[in-house]
């Protein structure tokens, strides 16, 4: 390939070709071919409009006498006395233009014969790379430009695997500041997290573990880390991939954990984390009861001071944390299910919480313990 770009980069910059310049050697090649005719024609013209005894310009002249000396008398003739001075003009512009082409008329054979052999060699060449000269240019600038490609492609890669080896270094060493930095975090928010979850009836050893992966292939935009959340919910198990095994309840106490821990963590170095708008907990309270709903219900208290926190729960020591309640009720309408949520006011969320501890019967008992419920976790 490279051989052919040279031969066709050789053969088109010989040609010194000039976009355009086959339409005028056309054009000068049918002059010259007919020399005689065209020379004939124009100096035909010129007598018919200027030098012959009846040229145009005679007679034009004789009329303008004539209508010089009407004008004369009646001044209406004035514009047309006027008129034939223009025309006399144009023809003596036609004429000129006439004489000058003939002049510059060269019945050369040599020229004849050189733009013959340029235009064979332009042809050629449009054959075999472009149907216009422009083409042609075009095609050798483009072959070109790939020989030099080719010619510094060396050169080229030699700096491109610099560059490269540059950028790995980079990244390395980058990569490995992150490594330590979150392994060192890991270790902490473990600690931290483990000590959350089993405030929240469970029993659990947790660990966060940071595997680092130098080969290239495990390089990404965040390093060359495999971050993994593990967990043992029994005495005497291994620690497993929390996905694995937690159920969605545990799953859930967990993720509430961990941001508990990130928040105590950021309130401490007194420097404020991202945290997403809004938390949604869904069931938390599943296989919890007494001291341990409260705990959550504390904890989901703390988040909500710095974001919103939604919670569906079944426990009144959880719902009685809330600083908003709505109840979601079902209902049967014209034999289709329907779904309904209302804000409830003080009074309603007091009766909810008191259903909720007595059943389907609320008493006053039950009512004085869900206010007495409120009033301490506010």
């Amino acid at each position: 390939m490279v051989d052919l770009w040279s031969f066709q980069a050789k053969e088109i910059s010989a040609a010194n070709l000039t976009a355009g310049e086959d339409e005028q050697l056309e054009t000068e090649k049918r002059v010259l071919a007919n020399a005689e005719k065209l020379y004939a024609a124009a100096m035909g013209a010129f007598d018919q409009l200027y030098e012959g005894g009846a040229s145009a310009e005679a007679a034009l002249r004789a009329a303008g006498k004539n209508l010089d000396e009407l004008a004369r008398y009646d001044n209406k003739f004035n514009e047309a006395a006027q008129q034939i001075v223009s025309v006399r003009a144009i023809v003596g512009d036609v004429s000129s233009t006439l004489r000058d082409y003939a002049e510059r008329i060269d019945a050369s054979p040599e020229r004849l014969g050189e733009i013959e052999d340029r235009l064979a060699l332009l042809d050629r060449l449009k054959r075999k790379y472009g149907k216009t000269v422009q083409e042609v240019i075009a095609l050798g600038e483009d072959v070109q430009r790939k020989l030099a490609e080719v010619e510094d492609r060396d050169e080229a890669l030699k700096m491109l695997r610099s560059a490269l080896a540059k950028a790995a270094e980079s990244y390395s060493q980058a990569a490995a500041a992150v490594s330590a930095l979150r392994k060192a975090a890991a270790a902490k928010l473990a600690k931290t997290a483990e000590a959350q979850i089993n405030s929240l009836a469970m029993k659990v050893r947790f660990e966060i573990s940071v595997a680092g992966d130098e080969q290239e292939s495990a390089w990404t935009a965040h390093g060359w880390d495999a971050v993994e959340y593990r967990i043992a919910t029994n005495p005497g198990e291994p620690l497993k991939p929390l996905h694995e095994i937690a159920s969605g309840g545990e799953m859930s106490r967990v993720m509430l954990a961990l941001k508990v821990a990130v928040e105590e963590a950021s309130s401490k170095t007194r420097k404020k984390l991202p945290t997403p708008r809004t938390l949604v907990f869904d069931e938390i309270d599943i296989g919890i009861g007494g001291r341990a709903a409260d705990a959550v219900g504390q904890k989901l208290k703390a988040l909500g001071r710095a974001q919103q926190v939604l919670c569906v729960t079944h426990l009144p020591q959880i719902a009685a944390f809330a600083d908003q309640h709505f109840v979601v009720e079902k209902k049967e309408d014209h034999g289709r299910t329907k779904m309904n949520i209302r804000l409830l006011d003080d009074r309603a969320r007091t009766h909810e919480v008191a259903r909720m501890l007595s059943g389907a019967k609320v008493t006053e008992t039950s009512l004085q313990h869900a206010a007495q419920m409120i009033a301490t976790s506010r």
